[in-house]
């Protein structure tokens, strides 16, 4: 009897492993589109633009209007509204800056926190 059923074990046997060795190929591939989905949101969530938009408009407003600061509110206000953004910055008071002057800006937008101290 052992005789006749020998081929029928080695037929079942290596269907067993190649199903096996399928679910792992498909475990591994379902892996790496997880993977390449988390490193896209990640670098999605950086707000590079948003940090560079927001360091030219303070030095551009600061050269611009030496003696009135109301665009420093009026950017906190559009940094809330349109990028869910929290900005802080401290600007000298006179245009051109005394020497050792520092400008400080702070961006957080829940994901990322930016601090930059800008020396003159």
């Amino acid at each position: 009897m052992e005789g006749l059923n020998g081929n029928a074990q080695w037929i079942i046997l290596l269907g067993f492993i190649i199903s096996i060795s399928i679910f792992f190929l498909a475990l591994i591939v379902n892996e790496s589109v997880l993977v390449g989905q988390t490193t896209a949101e990640s670098v999605l969530d950086l707000p590079k633009s948003d940090i560079h938009d927001l360091r030219s408009e303070v030095f551009r407003s600061a050269e611009i209007n030496s003696t009135s600061h109301g665009w420093e509110q009026d950017l906190i206000n559009l940094s809330i509204a349109r990028k869910n953004a929290i900005v802080t910055m401290q600007v000298p008071p006179a245009w051109p800056p005394n020497p050792y002057d520092t400008v400080f800006i702070h961006f957080n937008n829940g994901v990322t926190d930016y601090y930059e101290t800008f020396y003159y």
